[in-house]
């Protein structure tokens, strides 16, 4: 094993999935319900955008899909307003950051493998453009450099749960199942790493659970137990 991708949301970036979605829709509303009928037909029109991505499997981007399902909600097309969308996510988003709390051990996680030669992903699902992406990575204390790939909704072709969603990740960085761990807080939709092969680690405060068969063999630590799993990984440089 010389790679580990890792979840964002919920592992690196201890967050409540309802508490975030709660605080990411009062700004987003804020900002754009001038755009729509309603603040209802808005968040409507942002689940169906979402929803299309989750069921994405190509040949277009997940961000290719969720603006033709999102101006088909809204029943206009709202593609000359992505610009206005990226500026929220450089300004009102981090109004957002005020539900999350950054791991203190994140980082130091991500530097010692570093330290040690392992290749890094931010496999976080790739439901958000890069710039809002980019934001959590500053929230939970991290460097968006020391991540071989980040997947966004510019950059891939399905999300997780979806099997796909992991087989995109290891053909761009050219690597096996077998190279691979996944590290994540979400049963099913970071577990899903294993039906190509790939082990998966629970990791934190956040796990989210499932009713999936076979899910108690995944590994559950907390930071400080992962931070000596890391400690006990050969030396690759």
């Amino acid at each position: 094993m010389d790679t580990v991708l890792f979840d964002l949301d919920g592992t690196l970036l201890p967050l409540i999935n309802s508490m975030f979605i709660e605080a990411y829709f009062e700004v987003l509303i804020k900002r754009f319900s001038p755009l729509c009928r309603s603040p209802k037909a808005l968040i409507g029109a942002v689940w169906q955008g979402t929803g299309a991505m989750m069921k994405n499997v190509g040949p277009q981007l997940n961000r290719e899909v969720f603006w033709d399902a999102f101006s088909c909600a809204l029943g206009a097309d709202m593609r000359p307003y992505e610009g206005e969308f990226e500026d929220f996510y450089t300004n009102e988003f981090e109004a957002v950051r005020s539900v999350t709390s950054p791991e203190p051990l994140a980082n130091e996680c991500i530097k010692e493998l570093k330290r040690r030669g392992y290749t890094l992903v931010l496999a976080t699902n790739p439901i958000f453009p890069a710039v809002g992406t980019d934001a959590r990575i500053t929230w939970a204390g991290l460097d968006k450099s020391d991540f071989e790939l980040i997947t966004t909704y510019e950059n891939s072709y399905a999300c997780k749960p979806n099997p796909k969603y992991f087989a995109d990740i290891l053909e761009q960085i050219g690597k096996t199942p077998q190279d691979c761990l996944m590290v994540g807080n979400d049963v099913k939709e970071d577990g899903a790493a294993a039906k190509l092969g790939i082990p998966v680690l629970l990791l934190g405060d956040c796990i989210i659970e499932s009713d999936e068969s076979g899910a108690e063999r995944f590994k559950r630590l907390s930071f400080q137990e992962f931070m000596g799993f890391i400690e006990s990984l050969p030396i690759l440089n």
